[in-house]
């Protein structure tokens, strides 16, 4: 791909685990992977529950910054080229939105809308708490269906993480994954990364 198209869209929705998409604009810093920045209101409230973060230093993280009512952004059109939008966290109301083409915030549109109708990977990091919603499994399979890929951030402990730091990073790193953007903080299952072959009984 070309650099000038090694570009993505992060989402930051008003969900639990605002850390998660603050990570990923930081890994992506250092890959040099463009980064486009959209956050909902509400995020901006998590961030103050969750974090001590002042959201002018989170918006500093990205390349370029565009506010939740700015339809005429450039990410808005889809000759924009990029390698797609991540959502981290994405909120059920987010999922749901999108699922239903009903959107109502400039994380869900037009950017989510334009990413699958470019056929660019949609990558929603749904929280694992919002599984008890009941409509949250009819959603999940229409945004699948519709080409998004919902990818819950869930720990792995074969990694024997020390931190939560380790945890997000992991998580962070197989979710950019999707996107075949290795940012070397992923543990590798099997002997070559370090981590030992599954024990078959």
């Amino acid at each position: 791909m070309e650099p000038l198209h090694r570009r993505l869209i992060v989402g930051i929705s008003g969900a639990s685990g605002v850390l998660y998409g603050v990570r990923l604009l930081e890994l992506l810093r250092n890959a040099g992977v463009q980064t486009h920045l959209v956050m909902s209101k509400t995020a901006e409230i998590t961030f103050a529950y969750e974090t001590t973060l002042k959201i002018a230093d989170v918006k500093a993280l990205a390349h370029t910054t565009h506010a939740i009512d700015d339809m005429a952004a450039s990410i808005s059109s889809g000759s924009f080229r990029t390698m797609g939008m991540i959502v981290a966290p994405c909120s059920v109301r987010s999922m749901s939105e999108i699922s239903c083409g009903v959107t109502t915030t400039f994380v869900d549109a037009p950017r989510a809308d334009v990413t699958l109708k470019e056929r660019r990977k949609l990558v929603l990091m749904v929280p694992g708490d919002a599984a008890p919603y009941r409509p949250s499994p009819k959603h999940d399979r229409a945004s699948s269906e519709m080409g998004a890929i919902i990818a819950p951030p869930v720990p792995a402990f074969y990694a024997k993480p020390d931190t939560l730091e380790d945890m997000i990073d992991h998580t962070v790193g197989r979710a950019l994954d999707l996107f075949d953007i290795d940012v070397g903080v992923a543990h590798r299952w099997g002997r070559a990364g370090g981590l030992p072959a599954p024990v078959r009984r």
